[in-house]
């Protein structure tokens, strides 16, 4: 336990909404403490994304004392405090199986597990000190109260966050199988945290990947946003191929990476960093974009194999593939259908911008998804160097954006005139005459 001059922890580094969420409970008699990222993050001197309440309330006594809450989940009851776009999440003391009463033990309502050792349930609810033991890491085990201005320590995280160590808490296999997820959590924190995995807390992530496999798909989705859309994918992507873990994001690239296709190692690399850079920067990203840019060549791959069994036209080809891959993904990743659109518009203004002449090029410049398009089309002339003209028709698509509509004109003429010039000359017939004999 650390006193009020022993840490760094201020109520002005809290969310106003988090601090109203606390003293509420503690004014309705319960205990309540700031816990996790938020304590963890203000320790290393970092803005916290995220305010978790802990408290020992019930899901139903924290509902009756906010008109704002609503309650979520099955695998873990939780309160989520609405406050405008801002949502502060509470979640009652956890404890352990074994101390739950034999009617609990009995009750499938509240706790079940998988014949893999998974959590699918897991309403059991206990001590602050039963809590802090069933969190998963140490950095995570920290609990500040407004009460006393104290922070709470059960698992030496303190001196973890100081070390810049991720430490799993327990039997570090069994709790891997309670939550297999904990593997790829334990990845992010060391990437975004710049910190070390524990060794024995790593030592049998290779082993246990396997786990991953049981991972509802949906679930897979909100993890991918979490490791690639945070600002840390590159490191993040190496870690999961270190770790035999990115297979079960991208079993298909996972398999063209393990046969070493260059193209596709250099693109998705160059995808993420560009997405790292947008992100650090505050500039806006799609998920979208790193999902068509992770499988634009194993679409690739599809249509030449459709090619060559077939004679389908290049759209048919492309819809045939695009049947083949897609379906095959959102077997590990839910991807949902607003995003499914987007990848789809990408991957087809590719076939656009390269048709530029007449009306084309600026259909295609009206179009919604230009802009990503474009992008993309860029990354791809970086990586295709063995491909001029891909080069050719990027620079040719950034002049376009940067002249007047006059000059965007001239540049649509001028290919039809290449295009014509380029045409081989129909040869004339020469007229059939007829004579007649006198």
């Amino acid at each position: 336990m650390l006193s009020r001059d022993q840490h760094p922890i201020s109520r002005q580094f809290i969310s106003s909404s988090a601090l109203k969420v606390l003293y509420r409970l503690n004014k309705g008699g319960y205990d309540a403490y700031l816990v996790g990222g938020g304590v963890r993050d203000i320790l290393l001197g970092l803005k916290p994304k995220d305010f978790d309440i802990a408290t020992n309330a019930t899901p139903e006594q924290i509902k009756a004392l906010f008109r704002n809450c609503r309650l979520i989940g099955r695998r873990f009851r939780l309160a989520h405090i609405v406050f405008g776009r801002e949502i502060i999440e509470v979640a009652t003391f956890r404890g352990h199986h074994d101390s739950a009463s034999e009617k609990d033990q009995q009750d499938k309502k509240t706790s079940k597990q998988s014949e893999h050792g998974m959590l699918l349930r897991d309403n059991i609810y206990g001590s602050i000190e039963e809590d802090a033991e069933r969190r998963d890491f140490t950095i995570n085990a920290l609990y500040y109260s407004t009460k006393d201005f104290k922070v709470y320590d059960f698992a030496n995280g303190v001196k973890d966050v100081e070390d810049r160590v991720v430490r799993l808490i327990g039997d570090v296999e069994t709790r891997y199988r309670e939550d297999p997820v904990r593997m790829l959590r334990a990845i992010r924190f060391a990437t975004k945290l710049d910190m070390e995995i524990e060794a024995q807390t790593k030592a049998p992530i290779k082993a246990l990947a396997p786990l991953m496999a049981n991972i509802p798909a949906a679930r897979m989705f909100e993890e991918f946003l979490k490791m690639f859309i945070s600002g840390k994918a590159v490191a993040n992507f190496e870690q999961l191929r270190d770790y035999h873990l990115f297979k079960f994001f991208f079993p298909v690239v996972d398999q063209a990476l393990d046969a070493h296709d260059e193209h596709i190692q250099r693109f998705i690399m160059l995808a993420m960093a560009n997405t790292d850079k947008r992100i650090n920067n505050d500039q806006r990203v799609t998920p979208a974009f790193l999902f068509a840019a992770m499988l634009w060549y194993p679409l690739q791959n599809y249509i030449k194999q459709i090619n060559t069994n077939s004679s389908l036209p290049p759209q048919d080809a492309f819809f045939a593939a695009l049947n083949e891959i897609m379906p095959e993904q959102q077997r590990s990743i839910a991807i949902p259908k607003r995003f499914q659109g987007v990848m789809k518009d990408i991957w087809i203004l590719q076939d656009k911008l390269a048709r530029r002449e007449g009306k084309k090029a600026f259909k295609a410049f009206e179009h919604p998804k230009f802009r990503a398009g474009y992008d993309f089309l860029l990354l791809r002339s970086q990586i295709e160097s063995n491909n001029p003209k891909l080069a050719e028709l990027a620079k040719w698509w950034t002049d376009f954006q940067n002249v007047s509509p006059d000059a965007q004109l001239q540049m649509v003429k001028s290919i039809k005139g290449e295009q014509g010039r380029r045409r081989t000359p129909r040869k004339r017939r020469k007229p059939t005459t007829t004579s007649t004999a006198e």
